[in-house]
């Protein structure tokens, strides 16, 4: 069965779309069949795919309003081996148009239900905000990857998204569920980065995924050559983060 998850955290700066990015290619690398769809206006996911946004003839804001599907308007990451519905500046326009359209909130979930049995793994790449785009993500979704920074700062944008996705799960979409934390940008040599990971692991038990990012070079290079980290230096640390934590995730959803 096919699994669709939200990459999602309403903290900009986290690491959303390097995490969305990386984990479509560790997943790949491991001969999933891979989905990663950028809901994000600014189309970095895309662009972190080696898709030119600024060459788009269409995109996900076609599919969202109806002029266009999933299977026509996807293109092939060569970088990453893996499929992108991808984003650009033209989704910004969707928040306002969508308004006024019937199933508002389920017309992401309706355009991926013609094309889920073609994938093992479908990743959206969500917006730093509780949009209509994020909503959309959200009542697609069987459940939430949250990534987040080992800061105070964090912990309390986390507990507005899991208020957020209590919300979801109880009025819109039942099946969602909070997958797991995914600790990234994560320097052991800093006192508070310890004391908030011990803090997530304590509060949220093994929702906390084993796997850890650390801060890394190679991770931030890697979006402007169009490679996803993973491929692009794979005997970085940060890549080799990535590879193990899709194992962990395919492992993972096994006993869920």
């Amino acid at each position: 069965m096919t699994k669709i998850f939200c990459i999602a955290n309403q903290k900009g700066g986290v690491g959303k779309t390097t995490t969305a990015v990386n984990l479509a290619a560790a997943l790949a690398n491991i001969k999933q069949r891979v989905l990663l769809v950028d809901l994000d206006p600014q189309g970095n996911a895309t662009m972190g795919a080696g898709i030119n946004k600024s060459g788009l003839t269409s995109s996900i804001y076609q599919v969202l309003l109806g002029m266009g599907d999933v299977k026509n308007i996807r293109q092939r990451s060569e970088a990453g081996q893996f499929d992108v519905l991808p984003a650009n500046r033209d989704l910004a326009g969707a928040e306002v148009e969508m308004v006024e359209l019937e199933n508002r909130e389920t017309r992401l979930k309706d355009a991926l239900m013609k094309v889920a049995d073609e994938y093992d793994f479908v990743l959206i790449d969500c917006p730093p905000a509780l949009s209509m785009l994020t909503l959309n993500g959200l009542c697609a979704a069987h459940g939430v990857i949250i990534p987040m920074q080992c800061e105070y700062y964090a912990l309390e944008g986390l507990s507005d998204l899991v208020n957020t996705i209590k919300i979801v799960h109880s009025k819109l979409n039942p099946d969602l569920k909070i997958i797991g934390l995914l600790r990234v940008m994560f320097d052991p040599r800093m006192m508070l980065s310890q004391q908030v990971s011990a803090q997530l692991e304590q509060h949220f038990g093994d929702k906390v995924f084993k796997s850890i990012i650390p801060r890394n070079v190679r991770l931030a290079e890697a979006p402007s050559f169009g490679v996803p980290g993973v491929n692009f230096d794979t005997a970085s640390k940060g890549a080799q983060a990535y590879v193990e934590f899709g194992k962990e995730l395919v492992t993972r959803i096994k006993n869920i």
